[in-house]
């Protein structure tokens, strides 16, 4: 079957089953398969034009709503939060867009800079593997009570523990990270997350959803952008592939949903320990060419 938005051609059940491995994969590590689906997109399948990035976009597009809506009939998506997320992440998504044709459209130098990314997401899967899972079980009301404003942070309780950020400082970086996943590929959840548990001391059980919600709008967003863009760049193939797209989704949404039975039985650590691993050789091929050249 040929693609003709991303100019490969490939049996139709290659995509989905990829999605579909890979999802269940990333699923069971507990984080999005997204980020691993790019380098699939132009490793395995020959994809070079910028349609890689915005076709990962919408498989967020497709794959994130459930989740969505399960973290809001949980009452796990706090507005303030979400609502910062989304400002910040959708307008950073869309210049992210206008890089990535306008000086990353060249493979090397778009391989470059996500192999960046990929090491950094490594970093963060590696940190996660070894460091203790955080105790969010601790006895007390489950709800978020959002409490007033003090010294220009937002503040809240959860589980009898007080919780704040600053909205300015966070929407600048929701905002570079919207930039980044903007040029990727990625809604930017998987990179923004572990910041706001790590540097902001959120509980992952606040984050997660907010994040989430910022990915599927950015992703919409960035879909948005690239298909917008497209005619100004019609030699570089920027809008995304819908046939593709909607393969990885439905693949996608059949591993995470496979991976949510059966992430309680079996545990995350080693699986995102082999995750790290995986990212850091993709990053490491796609980085290898680059430095050789500079070397030699």
């Amino acid at each position: 079957m040929f693609f003709p938005v991303a100019g490969v051609d490939a049996s139709p059940f290659l995509p989905p089953l990829a999605a579909f491995a890979v999802s269940l994969l990333t699923g069971l590590g507990g984080v999005s398969g997204a980020f691993l689906l790019l380098p699939f997109q132009v490793s395995v399948l020959g994809c070079a034009t910028p349609s890689a990035s915005s076709t990962n976009q919408l498989f967020n597009v497709i794959a994130a709503p459930g989740g969505v809506w399960r973290y809001y009939r949980e009452g796990r998506l706090f507005a303030p939060l979400a609502r910062l997320i989304v400002l910040g992440s959708l307008p950073g998504t869309v210049l992210g867009a206008f890089i990535r044709l306008h000086w990353l459209a060249d493979p090397a130098r778009f391989k470059a800079f996500a192999a960046l990314v990929l090491v950094f997401l490594a970093l963060r899967l590696g940190g996660d593997a070894l460091r203790p899972e955080p105790d969010e079980s601790a006895p007390g009301d489950a709800r978020l009570e959002l409490l007033p404003a003090r010294n220009g942070r937002v503040r809240f309780r959860f589980q009898n523990r007080e919780y704040g950020y600053r909205p300015c400082a966070l929407f600048a970086l929701t905002l570079v990270i919207g930039v980044a996943g903007g040029i990727y590929g990625i809604g930017g959840g998987s990179l923004l997350a572990p910041l706001l548990v790590s540097a902001y001391g959120l509980p992952v059980h606040v984050a997660a959803g907010p994040t989430l919600l910022g990915t599927l709008t950015a992703s919409a967003g960035g879909v948005a952008a690239y298909m917008g863009l497209a005619p100004f760049h019609p030699h570089l193939g920027a809008a995304p592939d819908w046939p593709l797209g909607l393969l990885l989704g439905v693949g996608g949404l059949a591993g995470m949903y496979l991976a949510a039975r059966l992430q309680k039985y079996l545990p995350a650590r080693p699986i995102r320990i082999l995750l790290a691993l995986i990212v850091l050789g993709t990053a490491g091929a796609w980085l290898a060419p680059g430095l050789r050249a500079s070397i030699g």
